[in-house]
């Protein structure tokens, strides 16, 4: 076998464990993996801004709106306006909210974080060398994304 299919079977084989991932969270948790993540950050101290939202996740207000409005609907977040600034937004996460981040499966991308962390410096930016540079032979570099294994659009649901 030649290196471009090798390198073709190890594409294909990260694209299908993302798939896989997003299919058993939907089934067990009926979210997106991007959705926990909004849940998680918002977890950590109870309440978020969706511009802390957008910041943090590295995409748009127009997604994390499609987003905050999803888990609304699911009644997972609450839309409050700030005491402290009335022209902010907080989002608070619902009791149900807690509960799926407590009992969604191991997110895919917290086992790449630990391992990736887990290398020296020089091997970490080599693997992100490589992957901007596959991300630009797939003309994908303006693809609006954020630090979450998913597969889709973002702000879709299940």
């Amino acid at each position: 076998m030649d290196r471009t299919d090798i390198s073709l079977i190890a594409l294909r084989r990260i694209l299908r464990a993302t798939e896989m991932y997003s299919r058993n969270l939907a089934r067990d948790a009926g979210l997106t993996a991007v959705q926990l993540r909004v849940l998680q950050i918002v977890a950590e101290k109870g309440h978020a801004t969706p511009t802390e939202l957008s910041q943090r996740m590295g995409v748009t207000q127009a997604t994390i709106s499609a987003l905050i409005k999803k888990l609304e609907a699911k009644g997972l977040l609450t839309r409050r306006q700030s005491q402290q600034d009335r022209r902010q937004t907080r989002l608070e996460i619902t009791p149900d909210g807690v509960g799926k981040v407590h009992a969604a499966p191991d997110a895919l991308q917290q086992r790449y974080v630990k391992q990736f962390e887990s290398l020296d410096d020089w091997e970490q930016a080599m693997i992100v060398a490589v992957l901007e540079r596959v991300s630009t032979m797939l003309d994908a570099e303006e693809i609006d994304a954020s630090p979450v294994l998913a597969v889709g659009e973002i702000d879709r649901s299940h």
